[in-house]
């Protein structure tokens, strides 16, 4: 009789890897192709596709790592990589930076409309995401987070839009893995003082929702 294996955690070298790894990816490629000289191309949309190619293929490795080393894919993942590979695929076939730039934003809109949708129907959304993640977290501390967290990524969608609508490719990339991740993960510390104060032990590192 066969039996499905039972999920691992991921460790939080893992996480952060399978998390952050493709935009590190996407970065690095952006960078190498500015480096390349392309016949029939011109230099700068040569860079968005190779760069766009080049997130696509980690963030497809990513999900399946965490499949071969968990035995599982988080949602936040099979939400942020599914749109990865849906809005790199209209960018490669349009040839138009557009659909990758505004993919953050879409990114952000959505955990932020649906964790402000969880508040008003009193569903623990983000408990769902993280599934849990938070040992010992009151249903209190619960709803702050998803609150503050909510706020967050209303916040980053508008600072994603003004970013990509008023700088260039190259500083928009830039502001993807300097400023946003950094954000990300302040952001998350900020709140671990009000997380202990309503139950959170500290057994271990919980994930923190990913970059857009």
């Amino acid at each position: 009789m066969s039996t499905t294996a039972p999920a691992k955690e991921a460790s939080p070298g893992l996480r952060m890897a399978l998390d952050y790894g493709p935009l590190a990816v996407f970065f690095a490629a952006n960078l190498l192709a500015g480096k390349l000289h392309l016949p029939n191309m011109v230099d700068s949309l040569a860079r968005v596709l190779i760069a766009t190619a080049a997130f696509m293929v980690a963030t497809f490795v990513a999900i399946l790592v965490s499949h071969i080393k968990t035995g599982r894919i988080s949602p936040m993942l099979w939400i942020t990589g599914g749109l990865v590979l849906v809005f790199g695929g209209l960018t490669l076939y349009f040839r138009d930076d557009t659909f990758i730039k505004v993919k953050p934003t879409i990114v952000y809109a959505m955990f932020s409309a649906i964790l402000g949708f969880g508040l008003a129907t009193g569903r623990p959304l983000l408990q769902s995401l993280l599934e849990g993640a938070y040992p010992g977290l009151s249903a209190e501390g619960w709803r702050k987070l998803t609150i503050n967290w909510t706020g967050f990524f209303a916040g980053m969608a508008v600072l994603n839009e003004l970013v990509w609508r008023n700088t260039s490719w190259d500083f928009w990339v830039g502001f993807k893995l300097w400023g946003a991740v950094p954000l990300t993960l302040l952001f998350a510390i900020a709140n671990v003082p009000m997380l202990l104060r309503h139950g959170l032990t500290t057994e271990k590192e919980a994930p923190v929702p990913p970059e857009g």
